[in-house]
């Protein structure tokens, strides 16, 4: 048996959308299960992310801290950012994430891995890469707003995140996958047998 997720899509027999917000909205779909009953199903609409695990020469990762209100908490987190435009290449919203967030540039591009946040309740998908080579950018810094005002930037060791993640210390998701995706990565064929930049992504097609 080959373990892999495959496309799928039951009978809807109805649809409507409740609510729509600035960037998501809320759907319910009244969806014919295998038994032939229906079943409302609510979830959020969600356009999609980008998130950027970047990685220095001296094996540190680039987080920010950030405040995030529906957790009530402040969260260590990777550069991340919404798929703005539909069709939008996420490589280049990688790229301009990391300008953004933290005013930094990376040479070498690869797609560390492709999740949904939260499948049973948002079709949100995030494409999170691997960066290295880094630099610092040119020009003037991005003018951050509202929570990003108060953001932190720190650079930290790949083994205290591993440490931090197993201890139930890091939450944020983009996080803890990426970084056990990088040392599983490592473990096995290597970083530079990771999928090209500009992999296909089902789950959110792009043009090149």
């Amino acid at each position: 048996m080959t373990i892999k997720d495959t496309p799928e899509e039951w009978e809807i027999r109805g649809s409507e959308t409740p609510f729509t917000g600035a960037k998501t909205s809320v759907r319910t779909d009244e969806v014919v299960m295998p038994d032939g009953s229906v079943a409302r199903r609510d979830y959020q609409v969600h356009p999609g992310s980008v998130a950027v695990l970047a990685l220095d020469a001296d094996d540190r990762v680039l987080v920010i801290r950030q405040y995030r209100h529906p957790v009530r908490e402040r969260l260590w987190e990777i550069p991340a950012g919404l798929l703005d435009v539909p069709g939008e290449n996420p490589l280049h919203a990688a790229r301009r994430e990391l300008y953004e967030e933290a005013h930094v540039k990376a040479e070498d591009w690869r797609v560390l891995t492709d999740v949904y946040t939260t499948p049973g309740g948002c079709d949100e998908a995030v494409r999170i890469f691997l960066a290295r080579d880094l630099s610092e950018a040119e020009g003037e810094r991005f003018a951050a707003e509202h929570e990003e005002t108060d953001m932190e930037l720190a650079r930290v060791p790949v083994d205290e995140l591993v440490r931090g993640v197993l201890a139930g210390d890091l939450h944020n998701s983009c996080l803890v996958v990426g970084v056990l995706s990088l040392v599983a990565a490592r473990g096995g064929a290597g970083l530079d047998a990771l999928r090209p930049a500009e992999a296909p992504w089902p789950a959110r097609p792009f043009a090149s």
